[in-house]
């Protein structure tokens, strides 16, 4: 992964974000609707490429990813990025929402908030600026339906929008346990990737002009 040098939309311009992560994390832009599923319906023909057998597992497989990115889009999300990088034929599971908050970014009081048991500061990213960081652990939803023990790390950055009064969020998960430092750390290093763009910049969706 590289960083950008630190730079910041001209006046007027309407930010747009970009980020740097591992080529084998999938992104799936939440809106509009008919990309969001025409990017769920992409990833599970890949995933299932060469797999005639198994109907109902995929059919499983696309309802899952399905709830989860209308959940993402129902949290103010724009972009989810979901890792299928692997070590030594162990899957990584992870996964990166990126979502954005109408409210100004003043102080941390309303992070440390947030933090409850876990642990929020004020931090700097190379190309952005200054940012809040909070990470903490909880057993998901879907852990509790599991019976498993095992707690879901999350990392979350808050990073002011130049110009305008709004936050962009990322919120990074993972419900490997095990090896979470390991994972916190990839998540810090993408998170020093992101950088502000000019909108004439990027064909990207990952725009705060489209509401």
């Amino acid at each position: 992964m590289s960083q950008e040098p630190a730079t910041a939309p001209p006046a007027g311009a309407a930010p747009v974000f970009g980020l740097i992560t591992p080529v084998d994390w999938y992104r799936v832009p939440l809106q509009p609707r008919d990309r969001r599923e025409a990017s769920v319906a992409a990833l599970i023909r890949r995933q299932f490429a060469g797999v005639d057998d198994q109907p109902v597992l995929r059919r499983k497989a696309e309802e899952q990813l399905r709830d989860t990115a209308e959940a993402g889009v129902e949290q103010g999300g724009v972009v989810l990025y979901l890792s299928f990088l692997e070590v030594g034929g162990i899957p990584l599971s992870a996964s990166l929402l990126v979502s954005r908050l109408h409210r100004k970014f003043d102080t941390l009081d309303a992070v440390a908030a947030l933090a409850g048991s876990g642990e929020a500061g004020l931090t700097k990213l190379p190309a952005v600026g200054r940012a809040a960081r909070l990470v903490r652990r909880e057993q998901s939803r879907q852990s509790r339906k599991l019976g498993s023990e095992f707690q879901d790390t999350v990392v979350e950055y808050f990073v002011p929008v130049p110009g305008r009064d709004e936050v962009l969020m990322l919120t990074f998960s993972t419900p490997l346990e095990p090896i979470a430092d390991a994972m916190v750390e990839l998540f810090d290093a993408i998170a020093g990737t992101l950088r502000w763009q000019r909108q004439d910049d990027t064909g990207d969706d990952e725009t705060w002009a489209n509401d």
